[in-house]
């Protein structure tokens, strides 16, 4: 089991999540759908350790919290997400930063192998940004930013990678060459267990097996995405009547 969760809460001034109860098995690939504030981010947290369940049980990677190094686990996870980007030091190189994905840090302070430069070099290429490798990142476009991002989180070869909401603020040109190279992941023999994180339906790839739909802090659906992905019931979730269109296995919402 990549991620089991067992009734948990989360709880502060307000309930954020309520008795989410959610699997994630081997060999899935899972996309998890919200409005803002629907407790997305507070979901992912737990899933990384960062925050602590107020009430359930869960485990990542077969690790149960409390009975784990965290630490450890976390080396395991690679997370893609705007926090993280605006942390990173703009004057290091693209190189640089993925290199960083190796020791989970910001930054780099360890002694680098040039096995390590070979990986990181790599990746980029694999991820078609080899040009990339010694433009600073605050040189490149937010798409180049995403792709370095994605390679640095594979550079530690996690079991999980989290892409949380990895299409924000690109055009519709970089969004698609992203969505394309995800899938790419997605289709490689050892590729790990992808959680894809948006608000935005048609980004929704044939790759990602199953959906998780997220409403006010509580699982409103989850199940194979070709059964969540219905008119009605995204009409439901949403609470306006949607019309959709499947082109390319992917599916287009509109207002009805």
């Amino acid at each position: 089991m990549i991620i089991e969760m067992k009734h948990v809460s989360w709880e502060r001034e307000n309930t954020i999540l309520r008795n989410i109860s959610w699997q994630v098995k081997s060999g899935e690939h899972w996309c998890l759908v919200g409005l803002n504030g629907s407790g997305k981010t507070t979901l992912l947290n737990i899933i990384n350790g960062y925050i602590w369940p107020t009430k359930g049980e869960v485990a990542v990677l077969g690790q149960s919290f409390g009975q784990c190094d965290l630490r450890e686990l976390r080396r395991k996870i690679g997370w893609v997400s705007a926090s993280l980007q605006e942390r990173l030091y703009g004057q290091e190189t693209a190189e640089q930063i993925v290199l960083s994905g190796k020791f989970a840090s910001i930054g780099l302070y360890d002694r680098i192998e040039d096995d390590d430069r070979a990986q990181a070099e790599e990746l980029l290429r694999s991820l078609g940004c080899e040009a990339l490798l010694k433009r600073t990142y605050a040189t490149l476009s937010q798409g180049e930013r995403q792709k370095v991002l994605i390679a640095r989180a594979l550079m530690a070869k996690p079991a999980l990678l989290i892409l949380d909401e990895p299409c924000s603020g690109l055009d519709l040109i970089a969004r698609e060459h992203l969505l394309a190279m995800i899938a790419q992941i997605a289709s490689e023999p050892a590729s790990p267990t992808l959680i894809y994180v948006t608000h935005h339906i048609e980004e929704i790839l044939p790759c990602f097996s199953h959906t998780l739909l997220l409403k006010q802090g509580e699982v409103y659906q989850a199940g194979p995405t070709q059964e969540v992905l219905t008119a009605d019931l995204l009409s439901r979730f949403f609470e306006v009547p949607i019309s959709i269109q499947e082109r390319d296995r992917r599916v287009w919402v509109t207002l009805a």
